[in-house]
């Protein structure tokens, strides 16, 4: 065969070739590792079939509002349950579920009447309630997640309450209070974790715990977007102590404890699937210089490729007896804040990883109407539920 015929032929099969490599990658955009995992080509979910599923997921929300406008409560326990002194822990799950509904029912746009009463019940509750938010007792702050999602709902609330200046007054002095606990319970090597296993002191001893830390700075950052002052010094010393957790790869140790166990399972990519989402997106959001786009892509491929590994986790009851020491309750947060880091893209690239986000989250929607990844009491499908809601709605077509 002459060269000539050759490169034809050649020509010829990389044409028949296109299709397939284009439902693989979307774009040509640099990784900042090109040898990571790519996620299979897939059917992308149609824009009905996701709207379907955020509508079933807002129904049972509704449905499952307590009396008292908030999400969540003591009941449904199991054998196994983790450790929550009461009433203090609950104070936490329930102000941080609340936090996380509200947020997500406004993101939803749905405006049905029974979904504007139950955002304004849950309104209600927030005044009335979040001002008294402490922790449970010196080693157990999981009243740190109560103030962050409290954040995030109020941010949602400030804008729905658009042309309502008194009102949004009233909002940003809850989410200035919200700050000031933050503040409080600042660990004293910066950031935050939910125990406090260590000197059991005023200011938290226990060791900054990097997802926990990501997520307030998140909710900080969407604070930071409607103009209520954030204070710096917090902030430099919560992204030092992720800088502190940050391998080479963007994989994060669990927490600070684990420095010097870099490659147990769970502060292996593996393992980090979950926090990376998480620690890029604060890191971005706060002008990291090392954390670019490249590594959200990269990180975001990683999720979708090796999504198995998170999901073998999704539903056991018992924290990190997974593979690579991955615990259930990682799996909505995950993915929500993959859906944060895809909106950081450019938006000509958002479909490509909106589609496999989608085509992940909506099979796992239960009969009810819900999503769970783990047995928490009565707080783990409306916690899961707010998470995917407010993914897929960020996997809507922009």
């Amino acid at each position: 065969m002459t060269r000539f015929h050759s490169c034809w032929r050649c020509l010829a099969v990389g044409l028949a070739l296109l299709p397939a490599l284009g439902s693989i990658r979307a774009d040509e955009n640099p990784r900042f590792d090109p040898d990571a995992p790519r996620p299979a080509p897939i059917t992308p979910p149609t824009a009905e079939a996701i709207d379907g599923a955020i509508a079933r997921g807002i129904d049972f929300l509704v449905v499952r509002q307590e009396k008292n406008g908030a999400w969540g409560s003591a009941r449904n326990t199991k054998g196994s349950n983790i450790y929550a002194p009461a009433p203090g822990s609950h104070h936490a799950f329930r102000a941080a579920v609340t936090g996380l509904c509200i947020a997500a029912l406004v993101d939803s746009g749905d405006q049905r009447p029974e979904v504007g009463r139950a955002i304004d019940r849950a309104e209600a509750w927030m005044f009335e309630h979040l001002t008294s938010l402490r922790r449970a007792e010196p080693g157990a702050i999981y009243n740190c997640w109560g103030h962050a999602y409290s954040i995030q709902g109020l941010v949602r609330l400030f804008r729905r309450h658009a042309g309502d200046p008194d009102k949004q007054a009233k909002i940003k002095e809850l989410i200035e209070h919200q700050i000031g606990m933050l503040e409080r319970y600042e660990t004293v090597n910066g950031g935050w974790c939910y125990y406090d296993l260590n000197a059991l002191t005023k200011q938290p001893s226990g060791p900054t715990m990097s997802f926990v830390t990501a997520a307030v700075l998140v909710a900080l950052a969407d604070a930071r977007d409607i103009g209520v002052k954030i204070p710096e010094k917090p902030v430099e010393r919560a992204m030092a102590s992720i800088v502190r957790q940050r391998k080479n790869d963007f994989s994060y140790f669990y927490g600070d404890y684990l420095k010097y166990k870099p490659m147990r399972g769970i502060n292996r990519p593996g393992g980090s699937l979950g926090r990376s989402q998480t620690c890029n997106l604060a890191m971005y959001r706060w002008g990291d210089k090392k954390t670019t786009l490249a590594v959200m892509r990269t990180w975001l491929d990683r999720l979708f490729a090796r999504n198995l590994w998170l999901d073998i986790g999704r539903k056991r009851p018992i924290p990190h007896e997974s593979w690579m020491q991955v615990a259930g309750y990682f799996y909505y947060f995950g993915h929500y804040y993959a859906a944060g880091c895809i909106e950081q893209l450019e938006p000509a690239e958002r479909p490509h990883y909106q589609q496999h986000l989608a085509h992940i989250l909506l099979p796992l929607q239960e009969k009810d109407g819900s999503w769970w990844d783990y047995p928490l009491y009565d707080y783990h499908q409306q916690y899961g539920t707010a998470f995917v809601i407010m993914s897929l709605v960020a996997c809507r077509a922009d």
